[in-house]
């Protein structure tokens, strides 16, 4: 089914919106905080969505380099994606917060003028079209305002529209966890049984072939049930399978390897 440009962008809207009004309420410490993204507090978490919507607007910060000790650093991707936070560290919350207004505002006057079927690439690395772009910023803009809101306790949006674009996009990534990165052995299966704000389940099984794919099992070698809230966590690298509650049935080994192997996210 193709991707519904429409949907996705009022998701992405939604989700920003959100975030701002969270981001409205913070006092001035709640901005410094430590958040579940490694070497980012609150205010960075907004500085990285800037710096993507202005990049989507044609725009770009000035040239910045970036220290050399940020060990949470783990590829070019991470680099990149680092400039727009660091160059802002010293810019205080509240004018990060305005930045955000206006590039929300100008994306959302430039976006109906845009084909959604144009090429674009998508933060896998693919080439795909606009629409499927707009899937990931819903995606990444939710995920985001999910890690402020657990750093400041404030709670909420978790079955948010964009909730359905972290889904589509988290829940792809299964068969890939299950056979490439975990090793599941031909003829192992998993199920992920998740419940709480966006229940779902989703069945992978490894053929003779070494590939693993969707299916409907009778009996998984292992299933696996959490919450949503700590699937996403998972799924985005946000804790370690060690410091989640997750209830396993089955295969225990495989079991491990599968919650390690879950971050699908850069």
């Amino acid at each position: 089914m193709a991707d519904d440009m429409s949907a996705s962008v009022a998701a992405y809207e939604q989700t920003v919106r959100s975030t701002i009004a969270v981001a409205e309420t913070l006092s001035p410490g709640e901005w410094e905080r430590p958040t579940e993204c490694p070497g980012w507090a609150v205010k960075d978490q907004l500085s990285h969505i800037v710096g993507v919507e202005r990049g989507l607007l044609g725009e770009s910060d000035p040239e910045h380099r970036l220290p050399d000790d940020l060990p949470y650093l783990r590829n070019a991707m991470g680099r990149a994606m680092e400039v727009a936070v660091d160059i802002r560290r010293s810019v205080p919350g509240p004018k990060v917060l305005d930045e955000l207004r206006d590039a929300l505002d100008r994306r959302l006057a430039a976006l109906p003028s845009i084909d959604p079927d144009q090429d674009a690439l998508l933060p896998n690395g693919r080439t795909g079209t606009y629409a499927r772009l707009m899937v990931f910023r819903a995606f990444d803009c939710w995920t985001h305002e999910q890690d402020i809101r657990r750093a400041v306790g404030r709670p909420g949006n978790l079955d948010g529209p964009a909730a359905a674009c972290a889904l589509d996009i988290l829940s792809g990534g299964l068969p890939y966890v299950v056979g490439k990165v975990a090793a599941a052995a031909p003829g192992q299966s998993v199920a992920f049984e998740v419940t709480g704000a966006v229940p779902f389940t989703r069945q992978v099984i490894v053929g003779d072939d070494r590939r693993a794919r969707f299916a409907d099992i009778a009996e998984p070698t292992v299933t696996l049930r959490m919450g949503w809230e700590t699937y996403t966590r998972l799924a985005c690298g946000r804790l370690p399978a060690d410091a989640v509650d997750v209830t396993v049935s089955g295969d225990e080994d495989l079991a491990h390897r599968v919650l390690t192997a879950m971050p699908v996210t850069p």
